[in-house]
């Protein structure tokens, strides 16, 4: 008896491993160029990110490069932590605001 039981539990456990492997293979890649969007009407781009950056809301689309690159030319900003317009070389942009503490 705790034979069988033990047996079913080995059983459990590699079915429930393999369909997590499975689960790991068939994951769709991660998008090059992701667009975080704001809140409100037409949830407008908010700003731009790499594939992986980890400061990107929950509220985001992926795009391409060629998309990242004309929203980061006409204004949208880009993430201070993975910094995008780096990556996709565009040198023009608006200089990042820096806050500097002043010191007394």
């Amino acid at each position: 008896m705790w034979l069988q039981r033990i047996d079913d539990k080995i059983a459990a456990l590699q079915k429930r491993e393999a369909e997590q492997q499975h689960g790991r293979q068939a994951r769709p890649a991660e998008p090059e160029w992701i667009i975080e969007l704001g809140i409100g009407d037409g949830r407008p781009p908010a700003e731009v990110h790499m594939g992986g950056c980890y400061a990107a809301g929950k509220r985001r689309r992926p795009v391409g490069r060629d998309e990242a690159r004309r929203l980061l030319a006409s204004g949208v900003r880009a993430c201070s932590h993975c910094q995008p317009d780096t990556a996709l070389d565009i040198l023009d942009l608006p200089a990042r605001t820096v806050l500097a503490a002043t010191a007394r």
